[in-house]
């Protein structure tokens, strides 16, 4: 099969790699459609480490090709949704209810990381009958994917902020998954949302998923801005969705005393992040970092559907460019290089 690969750190192309088997208790799918994320770029770049001829991706739906013998709730031909983030769930982490950490920290992160991805035409997938999920006959591939990682981890984002209803909130990056952290913060019952964003096309995608405000810090200050609009007091939640130093330590400052700090953002390199001294109380000021890795597993995919099958969002507004399997080089180049405007580059096999 053919299979877009890291051959080493900062090298991509493709090659031929034999069809993965299934174990007893795992599935093989066929891919047909997925999408390119920035921790694809991340990974390229050495994020991780070293990878020799790594099976690039994370984000893909298709179609059940073989299973297991112990696998019992799927059958080839079914249509499925599969998590980025695949956990072992009888692990001990998995039972303590932290399963993106199984075996180890980050350790349900397979794809591309411990294994091959799913920028194949087939993939492997372990402990399918709690890692799969069959998509609804009226949710297309292209929409459905996007529950793989972006709805999944943008909402955890909204999530582990601990929103109040009514309350405020400040999304910081104005990516894929801040515009759906920005939708989980509405979704959450949040009274006001700001995207901080300068792209303008991503500001227009911001107001469409939900921010009643955008700031843009090539122009304004963000820290006098939001305070400015929150009468002096800062915000009950601000989700870091973009993984830098300078972003995270934004995030305390415009955060209230008792407010939370939810970081959703990778990041790729740098080996401390800072933490403001005084805006945090000398260390005392009640705020509550969050910290996650995307949720993934068949509940958590199944809810997603059920809120894409509800009509609450429409992910695909987030696809800019699509291309085929074939092209993926030059579709990567354009995720990697951020071009032509580029949001998110959807794969169809």
């Amino acid at each position: 099969m053919k299979a877009f690969v890291m051959k080493e750190i900062g090298r991509v192309g493709f090659m031929e790699k034999p069809l993965p088997e299934p174990g007893p208790g795992d599935a093989v799918v066929k891919t047909t459609s997925a999408l390119i994320c920035t921790s694809d770029s991340h990974t390229v770049q050495g994020g991780i480490g070293p990878r020799e001829d790594l099976t690039l991706g994370h984000e893909a739906v298709g179609t059940v090709h073989a299973v297991g013998s112990e696998v019992k709730d799927f059958r080839p031909g079914d249509r499925v949704l599969v998590g980025a983030i695949t956990p072992d769930w009888g692990d001990l982490a998995s039972q303590n209810g932290f399963p993106s950490q199984s075996g180890e920290p980050l350790g349900g992160f397979k794809f591309a990381n411990r294994k091959d991805g799913v920028f194949a035409d087939y993939f492997h997938v372990n402990d399918a009958d709690a890692n799969l999920a069959k998509i609804p006959d009226d949710i297309s591939d292209d929409v459905a994917v996007y529950c793989a990682d972006m709805l999944s981890t943008g909402f955890m984002g909204a999530e582990k902020g601990n929103i109040p209803i009514g309350g405020t909130v400040a999304v910081l990056a104005q990516g894929p998954v801040g515009l759906m952290a920005t939708a989980g913060a509405r979704l959450r019952g949040a009274g006001r949302v700001v995207g901080v964003e300068s792209v303008a096309s991503r500001q227009k995608l911001a107001r469409e998923y939900g921010a009643d405000e955008i700031v843009d810090f090539t122009s304004e200050d963000v820290i006098e801005r939001i305070h400015e609009l929150t009468g002096g007091e800062g915000v009950d939640t601000a989700i870091e969705a973009l993984g830098a130093d300078i972003t995270f330590q934004t995030a305390v400052k415009i955060t209230k005393p008792g407010g939370t700090i939810s970081n959703i953002g990778y990041f790729g390199e740098g080996e401390f992040v800072r933490i403001p001294r005084v805006e945090w109380g000398v260390g005392m000021s009640d705020q509550t970092i969050a910290t996650g890795l995307c949720p993934g597993g068949r509940l958590r995919m199944e809810r997603l559907l059920r809120v894409l099958e509800a009509k609450r969002l429409d992910p695909t507004h987030m696809t800019t460019h699509t291309f085929r399997f074939d092209d993926m080089e030059r579709a990567f180049e354009v995720s990697d290089q951020k071009l032509e405007d580029v949001v998110k580059v959807l794969i169809t096999f």
